[in-house]
């Protein structure tokens, strides 16, 4: 007996492509309104944040950092990125923190036939310790914890000396 040859499957016809639809454009959120403290301005938040509502988020943390260092007088145009790296470290965290309360502290592992595989501490909670440290550090630098208030010097501004004559003498030169 002889095996009958086995029988070849019809060939599909290949799909047509359908046409994609352009994905749906949001319209731009509203800028916020960039402020100047002292000398230093507000960072452009829409170039550095996607979503608005961390853009606002951002803005609020640096004005009332700015706004406080302003008025101890250690703000300046040299610490303006320390400032701005410090509230990215806020926004970092408060996204870890967001991803550790739904999901927990420790993942669990995804293939249970492997009897090696263990839990572990999550990679939110790992990047959420290590957004604390680093603002821990920025807000130590900057003189915004208690501990380093005193340490932190004023900005020195220079400013010009008068006396009464000058008035009367004119400026000098």
């Amino acid at each position: 007996m002889t095996d009958p040859a086995p029988a070849s499957k019809p060939k599909r016809k290949p799909r047509k492509a359908s046409p994609k639809k352009p994905a749906p454009v949001a319209a731009p959120a509203p800028a916020i309104e960039r402020i100047e403290i002292g000398n230093v301005l507000e960072p452009d938040w829409s170039a550095l944040l996607p979503d608005a509502a961390e853009r606002t988020v951002a803005s609020g943390h640096w004005r009332r950092v700015a706004r406080e260092m302003f008025e101890r007088e250690i703000l300046s145009s040299s610490n303006g990125h320390a400032v701005q790296r410090l509230v990215l470290a806020y926004l970092v965290y408060n996204r870890c923190s967001n991803a550790v309360a739904a999901g927990g502290i420790v993942d669990e592992p995804d293939n249970e036939k492997n009897p090696k595989a263990i839990a572990r501490l999550s990679i939110h909670y790992k990047a959420m310790r290590e957004a604390e440290n680093t603002a821990e550090r920025l807000e130590a630098q900057l003189g915004l914890s208690p501990g380093r208030r005193g340490k932190v010097a004023k900005v020195v501004t220079k400013r010009e000396r008068q006396a009464g004559a000058d008035a009367y003498l004119g400026s000098p030169g």
